[in-house]
C-alpha cells in the first residue's frame, strides 16, 4: 500500500503531538460494532506507518455504546472519546468530532462496519495528490434498493444539479480532508450530508474515489425515507448558500423591486380607470393586488437590507474574510 510521504510519522510528529490523521467516528447505538471497528481502524493506520487518533462521537446512545467508550478509552492510547448530553444528530456529532481533531488529514467514517477501514490509506494517497477533500463512492452498495439504494440515487442527481458538485454518492460517510479546510466550514441541521457543496464553496478542490462497502452485520439502519424533507430543506439552504451567501441583497432585493413595479404598473392601470374613465375601483380584486405587490416589495427589499448588514456583521465580527487563499508564493530574493 503506497503511504503519502506528508503524512507518514516522523520523529516531529512524537514531540508536537500532532498525529498525522485523525479518524472521526460519529457513534449511535454502535456497541457490537464499536469493538470491531476500533481495532480495524488502529491495524491499518499501525501498518500504514502513521502517527494516528481515533475520536469517537457518541451521539447519545442509549444500549452502552458510552460506557464501552470509556472501558476501551482506559486501555487505548488511541482513542478519545467525545460523549454528547443526548441525541443532537450525525451532523452536530461530525461537528463535535471535527472540533476535536488535532490531525493534518481527517478521515471520516460510519460506525456500523459498513465503510471498509482498509480503504482509508487510499482517500490518504489521493488526498496528497493535491485534493482538498476526497468522497468516498460506494459503488457496489449493500443496501436494499426500494428504500435505500432508489431513493439514494435521486438524492444524488438532485443534489449535484443544484450544488453544481457531481459526486455519484453524497451519501457516503468515508471522506478525507484537510484539516485547514474543515476549520472554515461550520456545520448545522442536516448539513453533513452536504460537505462537499461546503467545501465548494469555501473553493476547495474535490475528487471521487471507489471504496467498498458492506452489509450491516449488527443493530438496524437509523435512516430511512422520513428523512427526505430535512434533506429537502438544507438543500435549499446549501443553494441559498452558494448563490447568495454574501450578496443576499441580489435574491431579495430583486425580488422587491420586481413586486413593487408590479404594484406601481396595477397601481397606475387603476388610477387611469378612476380618473381617466371614471370607473369604481373600490369593489376591484386588483386593488387589494396592487397593495399586497407594493408592501411585499417593500418587506422584501427591507429583508435584503437586513441581510446585507448581517452578512457584514457576521464577517467582520467573527475577522471572517470573503475570500480563501489556497498558497502565497513569495518573489525570489535576490542577495547579489
Amino acid at each position: 500500500m503506497l503511504v503519502p510521504e506528508r503524512l507518514v510519522r516522523r520523529n516531529g510528529d512524537s514531540t508536537q503531538g500532532v498525529p498525522a490523521v485523525s479518524v472521526v467516528v460519529p457513534v449511535y447505538n454502535e456497541v457490537e460494532s464499536l469493538p470491531h471497528l476500533i481495532e480495524a481502524i488502529a491495524t491499518t493506520l499501525t501498518a500504514s506507518h502513521l502517527s494516528y487518533e481515533i475520536i469517537c462521537v457518541d451521539d447519545g446512545s442509549s444500549d452502552g455504546s458510552a460506557q464501552l467508550l470509556k472501558q476501551l478509552a482506559q486501555t487505548r492510547s488511541d482513542l478519545r472519546g467525545v460523549l454528547l448530553r443526548r441525541n443532537y444528530g450525525q451532523t452536530a456529532a461530525m461537528a463535535a468530532g471535527f472540533y476535536y481533531a488535532r490531525g493534518r488529514a481527517i478521515v471520516t467514517l460510519d460506525g456500523d462496519l459498513q465503510n471498509d477501514p482498509a480503504d482509508i490509506p487510499l482517500l490518504l494517497a489521493k488526498l496528497e495528490e493535491g485534493y482538498d477533500l476526497v468522497s468516498g463512492w460506494r459503488k457496489h452498495r449493500q443496501d436494499a434498493a426500494l428504500t435505500r439504494l432508489l431513493p439514494s440515487k435521486i438524492a444524488n442527481w438532485l443534489i449535484g444539479r443544484v450544488t453544481g458538485v457531481q459526486l455519484h454518492d453524497y451519501g457516503c460517510s468515508l471522506k478525507a480532508y484537510r484539516s485547514e479546510l474543515v476549520a472554515d466550514m461550520n456545520l448545522y441541521g442536516e448539513l453533513h450530508r452536504f460537505l462537499p457543496a461546503l467545501a465548494f464553496i469555501e473553493g476547495a478542490r474535490i475528487v471521487e474515489l471507489p471504496v467498498r462497502h458492506h452489509a450491516r452485520r449488527y443493530g438496524r439502519s437509523k435512516y430511512g425515507l422520513w428523512r427526505t424533507f430535512r434533506v429537502l430543506m438544507d438543500l435549499l439552504t446549501i443553494w441559498f448558500m452558494k448563490r447568495f451567501l454574501t450578496r443576499p441583497m441580489h435574491v431579495f432585493g430583486l425580488l422587491g423591486l420586481l413586486s413593487m413595479i408590479l404594484g406601481v404598473l396595477l397601481g397606475g392601470y387603476l388610477s387611469f380607470l378612476k380618473l381617466g374613465l371614471g370607473q369604481s375601483i373600490g369593489n376591484r380584486p386588483l386593488l387589494i393586488l396592487a397593495v399586497v405587490l407594493l408592501l411585499t416589495g417593500v418587506q422584501l427589499f427591507s429583508f435584503g437590507l437586513l441581510g446585507e448588514l448581517l452578512m457584514r456583521t457576521y464577517h467582520e465580527s467573527q475577522g471572517r474574510p470573503i475570500y480563501r487563499v489556497r498558497e502565497v508564493i513569495e518573489p525570489v530574493v535576490n542577495n547579489t
